[in-house]
């Protein structure tokens, strides 16, 4: 962008984040503009973080804000919901936020006695026309009589600011540098006394950082498999260098997990990535045994890195550059979320972390995850991408019926594409080939200066480019079209059998359940199934089936088993506060996964 007239110099804006209040998850974050605009400075907050596409609203957080000129108050006017105006400052204007961080995810901030982990989007005014300057960012440490066991130290991939006064030094508090307001929103911090292991993957440097309290966690074997994954991936794009992509931005990879008793998610940034995973799924020293949980923690660090390539530098036109005011729409997030989500499990298998038995058994429960849902008949991926700021992150009790994901049925089109391309080149050429050209012509100078996106039509013609292969009648059908991914047929081609699915033992009711207390709740009834034809509704609470009651989702299931399907049983149920009496005629049971074979 163009540099104002008013600033023609470097200068950097200096930002201070100091956590004030442990127990009331209040900081404060100070913001110095030397150079501000002479008929006023606009600052604002992001709406939203990049990775999770939905407005956000991060300044309803602000408690307190105010401005100053040297020591003189100054008014800030307030333009919109995240948008203020400071009136005319002859010298440095000064800008302190009190903001409350007590969001425990991975996109936003969260501050207690035991640690504070911080995303820039929730916390760092933007200076309107001197986005391009490089920032300060001074790291504060809290008064140890609030922390509960310190001292406490520092974990983020922004560099430490080198030859400034008050530069910090490895984990430590003080000053780090980003190149521009973009990038330091994009490097979160951790900060506290977690459990820390490191390795190197072709010669870069990787930090594993877990919170929270984890007995016994085997930290060697999450870098052995870890190190095997990340070394993959790198070498997967950069064959010929082996190159980490992160050391354009940053000197390390850090991987900031949040342990909690369920949590389960990620969200990728150029040189980090902040988890969130349960403890149980964690591996326990001594304990060798290689869990479903496990296997998908190892499967989010594989899908946040992929993203390091896949969305944070190849990107999509409409995210280069991002505009966090305001939703940023594209069609193409089956790309690159379906494409991560295929990859990631497929890393696993390349990296050796898992074997074959365990890859088809991932992908089986996907295709039955997609299967499932009636609603990947109504709405195909590409629109799911489109609507994934109002549908997608926005999911209610009838979203199965309505919508399709982008992650999961976005990754069998990627399976899908890279079979056909493997039939139609006969084995030459796969969906490697394309993710390479992508890297190559979108991905490995985007912080270089060459900010190009992929457009939103342009799919077809870089698979045609990179591997000879026109794609563009499986796209029509199955991703701007409604049609299922001819999966298993697919599959037969590679030399990959189907066993049908075994159904369940019990009749069904069509309907998912969740325990709510010592309630059992109708999650979702899907559409034309037995509860849905019995008059049933979602959200109801189901209380008893031919008198007899039902505790637990395990109990209905009991239940059932001593019916046959066809049966009409009589049902009770609250539907608000209201006991109703429904009549229904029990489905046949609920299908399970197919079994994926090599035979």
């Amino acid at each position: 962008m163009p540099v104002p007239a008013h600033d023609m110099t470097d200068t950097p804006i200096h930002y201070r984040l100091a956590p004030i209040d442990l127990a009331g998850h209040r900081c404060e974050v100070t913001l110095t503009i030397d150079n501000p605009a002479p008929d006023g400075q606009i600052v604002s907050l992001p709406a939203w973080i990049p990775g999770s596409y939905l407005i956000r609203e991060f300044a309803r957080q602000i408690e307190r804000i105010e401005a100053r000129c040297g020591r003189r108050k100054v008014a800030l006017t307030k333009l919109d919901k995240h948008s203020w105006h400071a009136a005319p400052c002859r010298g440095a204007l000064t800008i302190t936020c009190v903001i409350y961080a007590w969001d425990l995810s991975v996109r936003a901030a969260h501050l207690d006695e035991t640690h504070g982990f911080f995303n820039g989007t929730s916390l760092f005014l933007r200076v309107h026309g001197q986005e391009h300057l490089p920032c300060l960012l001074e790291l504060v440490e809290p008064d140890s009589r609030q922390i509960a066991h310190g001292p406490w130290r520092v974990y983020t991939s922004l560099p430490e600011a080198r030859g400034v006064a008050g530069a910090a030094r490895r984990h430590g508090f003080g000053l780090y540098r980003a190149p521009d307001y973009d990038a330091l929103l994009d490097h979160p911090i951790e900060m506290g006394t977690p459990q820390v292991a490191s390795f190197t993957a072709h010669g870069a440097e990787h930090e594993m950082v877990f919170t929270g309290i984890v007995p016994g966690l085997d930290l060697a074997r999450i870098v052995s498999d870890c190190q095997r994954i990340c070394e993959a991936q790198i070498a997967f794009f950069e064959p010929r260098t082996r190159r980490a992509p992160f050391l354009d931005s940053a000197e390390r990879y850090v991987f900031m997990t949040l342990v909690t008793g369920d949590g389960y998610g990620g969200l990728e940034h150029r040189a980090s990535t902040a988890l969130m995973t349960s403890r149980n799924d964690l591996p326990v020293i001594g304990n060798p045994e290689q869990t479903d949980g496990y296997r998908g923690f190892l499967g989010l660090v594989s899908h946040e890195y992929f993203h390091t390539w896949n969305v944070k530098r190849i990107k999509p036109a409409a995210f280069a550059p991002y505009d966090l005011a305001r939703e940023n729409y594209t069609r193409l997030l089956w790309v690159f979320e379906g494409f991560t989500s295929f990859y990631d499990d497929v890393f696993l298998l390349r990296a050796g972390v898992i074997d074959r038995k365990a890859y088809l058994k991932l992908l089986a429960r996907t295709v039955a995850a997609v299967e499932r849902g009636p609603g990947r008949l109504k709405q195909s991926v590409a629109e799911s991408s489109f609507d994934a700021w109002s549908r997608y992150y926005r999911q209610d009790e009838n979203s199965p019926n309505a919508i399709v994901s982008y992650y999961t049925k976005g990754s069998l089109a990627a399976l899908g594409l890279d079979i056909t391309i493997r039939n139609g080149s006969a084995g030459k050429r796969s969906l490697d080939d394309v993710m390479r050209l992508m890297w190559r012509t979108y991905g490995r100078d985007f912080y270089q200066g060459r900010m190009q996106g992929v457009a939103e039509h342009e799919f077809a013609e870089l698979i045609l480019e990179a591997t000879g292969v026109d794609a563009s009648e499986f796209i029509a059908r199955y991703v701007d079209g409604r049609e299922d991914v001819p999966v298993r047929e697919l599959l037969a081609t590679q030399g990959i059998r189907t066993q049908p699915a075994k159904p369940g033992l019990s009749p069904s009711l069509d309907v998912r359940l969740r325990a709510q207390g010592s309630d059992v709740v109708l999650a979702t009834v899907y559409e034309g199934g037995a509860a849905h034809r019995g008059g049933l509704s979602a959200l109801d609470v189901l209380l008893a089936i031919d008198g007899l009651r039902v505790g637990t989702p395990a109990a209905v299931d009991a239940l059932l088993a001593r019916y046959r399907p066809g049966q009409i049983v009589r049902i009770h149920a609250f539907r608000r506060d209201e006991l109703r009496e429904y009549r229904v005629r029990l489905a046949e049971p609920a299908e399970g996964e197919p079994v994926f074979f090599a035979g």
